[in-house]
């Protein structure tokens, strides 16, 4: 198989990225593509979706009426933050007028159902905080994504990283927590500079992760979670190390403790040269984005090769972006 024309032969939010990371195509060619995001496909049919009061489904984290609240193993994902979550990572033009419309609404109109909030303002869990720091860079509210930043460093575990379980007493971090703030920690600090406290924190969380190999417990060496060797896409709030692994590309921080993750990634490799598909998380979605776990995954591809070809484990086809982008 092709794998670069199989990927390309997709929707937008897809192509520009497999432009941009793996066949180094020119600037004003994938600056076309992804204008594209925001007027057809998955992105353009996501912001078509958008309630008259500016939400997704009613609400900001879980949508209105919501009979699974508080279930994780059926947790819908058609509310506002996974929406917006989505568009990200699909990599919408964020000054597009009809994105910059939309996440308008969200500011005027959206609040958290844990404490009324405004949007933008953040949670009071830090696994939810880290993924709206990610959004308010991503949008346009830095502002504010500074006040939540700031609820983060002082949330912090003695071990370095968060749990958002704290409130129930929980006193050792969690990798799904600690991946999430370190995701938003890393895109306020490019946004703004940062500061010696963030980047401190920054690193070590990062310590925590690496320390466990990015999925082995660090009591006893074994793997932490069956999940986290099995790849999703969209991960949601989830962990697993190619997640983990796409963070320290974008960070841009390459260490030996992750070469036994980079190699689980490398051997997924299928014979054809794609990934899988390997854990979709239950729930309601919007759409459905691929053909479902064991088959052929054209994000699950494109991360991994993104990955591999940052850590200097480059595939023929592909080819190496070492500046560490979304």
């Amino acid at each position: 198989m092709d794998v670069i024309a199989w990927l390309l032969d997709s929707d937008p939010a897809v192509r520009w990225q497999v432009l941009r990371d793996l066949v180094a195509a020119p600037a004003d060619e994938v600056a076309r593509e992804r204008a594209r995001v925001a007027r057809e496909g998955w992105g353009a049919r996501l912001l078509r979706s958008q309630e008259p009061d500016g939400s997704w489904g009613g609400g900001a984290y879980f949508p209105v009426p919501n009979p699974d609240e508080g279930h994780e193993d059926r947790q819908p994902w058609t509310a506002t933050a996974f929406v917006l979550q989505q568009l990200c990572q699909f990599g919408v033009d964020p000054a597009d007028p009809r994105v910059h419309a939309a996440v308008t609404q969200v500011a005027r109109n959206v609040r958290w159902e844990a404490d009324g909030r405004p949007f933008f303002d953040g949670e009071v869990e830090p696994c939810i905080n880290g993924m709206t720091v990610v959004l308010g860079v991503w949008f346009g509210h830095v502002a504010e994504a500074g006040g939540v930043v700031g609820r983060l460093l002082a949330d912090r575990l003695g071990d370095g990283g968060w749990n958002c379980w704290t409130w129930t007493g929980a006193t050792v971090s969690s990798f799904a927590s600690t991946l999430g703030v370190l995701e938003g920690l890393l895109a306020y600090e490019r946004a703004t500079g940062g500061s010696a406290e963030i980047t401190a924190a920054r690193r070590e969380a990062e310590e925590f992760l690496l320390d466990r190999r990015l999925f082995r417990r660090r009591s006893t060496g074994e793997p932490a979670a069956p999940a986290f060797t099995q790849f999703s896409f969209p991960a949601r709030w989830h962990y697993d190390v190619l997640r983990a692994l796409d963070y320290f590309r974008l960070a841009d921080r390459y260490d030996p403790r992750m070469d036994e993750a980079l190699d689980l990634v490398a051997a997924k490799r299928q014979p054809d040269g794609t990934w899988l598909l390997e854990n979709t998380h239950p729930g309601a979605v919007p759409f459905v984005l691929e053909d479902g776990d064991g088959r052929p995954s054209r994000w699950n591809t494109l991360r991994a090769l993104r990955v591999l070809d940052w850590a200097g484990r480059s595939s023929a086809q592909a080819h190496v972006n070492r500046g560490g982008q979304i």
